[in-house]
């Protein structure tokens, strides 16, 4: 870890049941700092995408802490925050969804200027009365995302990777500090894997905290910083890609006889 990266999240202890027996997330705890790509890798039902909705407050924990440092303002505790003050962590923390959650009928420079909604009036967003400053951001990130030329059309024309793309540079109006991206390269080709893995990247490289789920151990070592592997809930490894041998991936990856029974 660089001695410059700062401390953008703390998770400690955190949990998440669902009735009294089904326990998702049991008891975990690991920090995440500024120009991180970390991978969160596990078999399907590991608790992985639960693990990134409970960051963003879109799922409610159970027990334990969620301490978000936003930029010049004190620690958050997020696991407590409601209304406006949830709706401001999560201007900080963005989330890219694996379905995109794109408007189809709308074209793409308003879906992403959509990013700015918890900074611009309701009704002027409405009529699309977005600010220059935000009208001129957006048309940078879709020149950096290559998807300048179909500004104007609406998102349902557009390929999965497009929506991906899109679903990117509008995270990115909001100016976070973190970025959650939960399995975004599921349905993709290889080529527009690559493509949506570069722009995570690229994202981390500047400052930003980017934590995302990925089947693909191919990719988690070919991009990714660190790589924290779940099993049944609980954290078995965290630790760089690097020492992502087969003994630890079996550590992740084979379920418990109770799980497989």
């Amino acid at each position: 870890m660089s001695n410059h990266a700062e401390k953008l999240l703390s998770v400690r202890s955190l949990k998440k049941a669902y009735g009294r027996h089904q326990e998702v997330i049991k008891g975990v705890d690991f920090d995440l700092y500024s120009g991180e790509l970390v991978a969160i890798i596990g078999r399907s039902g590991a608790g992985k995408s639960t693990l990134l909705h409970m960051l963003n407050g879109t799922i409610a924990t159970t027990s334990g802490q969620i301490i978000g440092f936003p930029e010049s303002t004190t620690p958050a505790q997020v696991e407590a925050l409601s209304g406006r003050a949830l709706r401001q962590w999560r201007s900080t923390c963005g989330m890219i969804f694996q379905d995109f959650c794109l408007v189809p009928r709308l074209d793409v420079i308003t879906n992403v200027l959509l990013g700015r909604l918890s900074r611009t009036n309701t009704v002027r967003s409405m009529l699309k009365l977005f600010p220059k400053a935000d009208v001129e951001r957006a048309i940078e990130l879709l020149e950096w995302t290559g998807l300048i030329k179909h500004a104007l059309q609406r998102a349902e024309n557009l390929s999965g990777g497009q929506c991906q793309r899109v679903a990117i540079a509008r995270a990115l109006m909001q100016n976070p500090r973190l970025l959650l991206a939960d399995e975004p390269v599921a349905s993709l080709d290889p080529k527009n894997t690559h493509r949506v893995m570069s722009a995570l990247a690229e994202i981390s490289q500047n400052n930003i905290g980017v934590m995302v789920n990925l089947h693909s151990v191919e990719l988690v070592k070919q991009y990714c910083t660190r790589v924290i592997g779940i099993s049944e809930g609980s954290i078995v490894f965290n630790g760089h890609p690097d020492q992502l041998d087969d003994a630890t991936q079996q550590q992740i990856y084979t379920p418990s006889p109770s799980m497989a029974a």
